[in-house]
């Protein structure tokens, strides 16, 4: 019984604590770093064939339509094998009350009947959003437990809330 950790991450611009400031690594990408020590498991990065802009305001605006107008983002990588793995704990950020549509298409891309689905975001207040539900149905033959949030501004301080997330799973 394999664990991967699979995510989707921006960094750049990013809404911190009420600021815009340029992130170097994305908040989700240390989450699932930090998740991936305690672990031990495989990890895998969702990376859209195109990059979502730089910009603050110019990444938020695409990522409203891209969900309004139910956009499936192309994947430029993909998990080789994903039969192998009966847990899966997948990252992203909150992007309008749920997950970036790269993560929609990577979900509706491959078959996680009967796998475990620990969900995780980062998030500056809107938390898991409506995540959990749009996952059970993207993958109504998983099992789908309770997620994670971690307001973004705290990833850097988030090892305990990972650490008891992680024993109550």
């Amino acid at each position: 019984m394999k664990t991967l950790i699979v995510y989707f991450s921006h960094n750049h611009e990013n809404y911190v604590n009420g600021q815009i400031q340029n992130l170097k690594v994305g908040n989700t990408k240390v989450v699932a770093l930090k998740m991936q020590k305690m672990l031990g498991a495989d990890i895998f990065e969702i990376k859209p064939l195109h990059d979502y802009p730089y910009q603050y305001h110019e990444c938020t605006e695409l990522a409203k339509k891209e969900l309004h107008e139910n956009v499936r983002p192309k994947i430029k990588n993909i998990v080789s094998h994903i039969e192998q793995y009966d847990y899966i704990y997948l990252g992203y950020p909150s992007w309008w009350g749920t997950m970036p549509m790269c993560v929609w298409t990577f979900l509706e891309n491959y078959n996680f009947s009967c796998k475990h689905i620990y969900p995780f975001c980062t998030h500056e207040g809107s938390g898991m959003g409506r995540s959990e539900k749009d996952i059970q149905k993207i993958c109504p033959d998983s099992y789908i437990h309770t997620g994670l949030a971690i307001v973004g501004s705290q990833v850097l301080d988030s090892d305990n809330k990972i650490e008891e997330w992680l024993k109550g799973e």
